[in-house]
């Protein structure tokens, strides 16, 4: 397909970043299209007939580096969720019985592409959240990851200091080490207006880490294709030993123009996490997890303005 100019989304769409950039105001996409981005997966695990994950009986597979390295203590930590939204707000939530699995073989795909993060506010107060690769060198995760909104405690809303990215994360190992970022994107809809339809955002490595962990695809889709599939998350919950890695699945429940809706189990820290499906055994993002509530959870759905600026971030 022919190269060609694809204007940068606007309104609340529009990127902002917290670091002083020197591109143009467009970019060049070799392929424009709305369908997937294909994503890396080396050494993947299998899946089910059903489009969920195959969790049981993984091969042990050895992790890329020899050492493994030791995580910090996030033990105490809260969800960053709760920066911008308060402690009463259950931004994440568990309903009914508690189905979630966890991952206890994180060095292979597609768990190694998901990263336990360590963030630090502005004031220097810590916290915990998930983000995804999709690209060597760039992770989605929430808006609200990134740029702390309305927290009502002084020094501590704007853009985060760092990010201490840990891909694959298992407990206190980390077997592909860390890599702390403090650079970042997200959009004004969210950065400006703080409306939960923006909440997105994108942090962005100095090295290229994904061409190691490998990285998830995604795409935009019909509401008709979207509500037949089933929904994967997986991430870093805060109600579970600190940096375990934790998975469940459902049919999507519902969606609308700007949210995908589903009855997937998940809690406070996994602010961020991949919301995918899985087609011919790639992993393709669907929406970015953000939000709970009484009967299904919800996250920021992948519609073209999101796709636009997510193969932009990934360059």
């Amino acid at each position: 397909m022919p190269e060609k100019e694809v204007p940068k989304p606007t309104g609340g769409h529009t990127p902002v970043s917290n670091q002083t950039r020197k591109k143009t105001e467009f970019f060049v996409e070799k392929s424009v299209s709305q369908a997937p981005v294909e994503g890396k997966a080396p050494k993947t695990n299998e899946v089910n007939a059903d489009g969920s994950e195959l969790v049981a009986g993984h091969k042990e597979l050895l992790a890329a580096t020899e050492e493994i390295y030791t995580a910090p203590d996030t033990s105490k930590l809260r969800d960053i969720a709760e920066a911008s939204f308060g402690e009463l707000i259950k931004p994440e939530t568990v309903h009914g019985p508690d189905n979630r699995v966890q991952i206890n073989n994180t060095a292979i795909y597609p768990w190694r592409a998901h990263a336990s993060l360590l963030i630090t506010a502005a004031d220097n107060s810590q916290w915990i959240g998930t983000g995804w690769f999709i690209g060597p060198h760039t992770l989605m995760t929430a808006g609200h990851v990134v740029y702390i909104k309305n927290s009502g405690v002084p020094g501590r809303d704007g853009w985060v200091k760092s990010i201490l990215v840990m891909p694959g994360r298992n407990g206190n190992q980390l077997p592909y080490g860390s890599i702390t970022s403090n650079n970042f994107r997200s959009v004004t809809g969210w950065t400006n207006g703080g409306d939960q339809n923006y909440d997105y955002g994108a942090i962005i490595l100095s090295k290229d880490l994904g061409s190691t962990v490998g990285w998830f695809g995604f795409g935009v889709y019909s509401d008709a294709d979207l509500v037949a599939s089933v929904g994967n998350i997986s991430g870093y919950p805060g109600d579970k030993p600190a940096g375990t890695q934790w998975y469940d699945y459902h049919k999507i429940d519902s969606v609308n123009s700007r949210k995908v809706y589903y009855d997937i189990d998940t809690y406070g820290g996994q602010s961020g996490s991949a919301v995918y499906r899985i087609i011919n055994g790639g992993r393709y993002g669907i929406a970015i997890h953000a939000y709970g509530g009484p009967t299904t959870n919800s996250g920021t759905r992948i519609v073209t303005p999101i796709y636009n600026n997510m193969v932009a971030w990934k360059k």
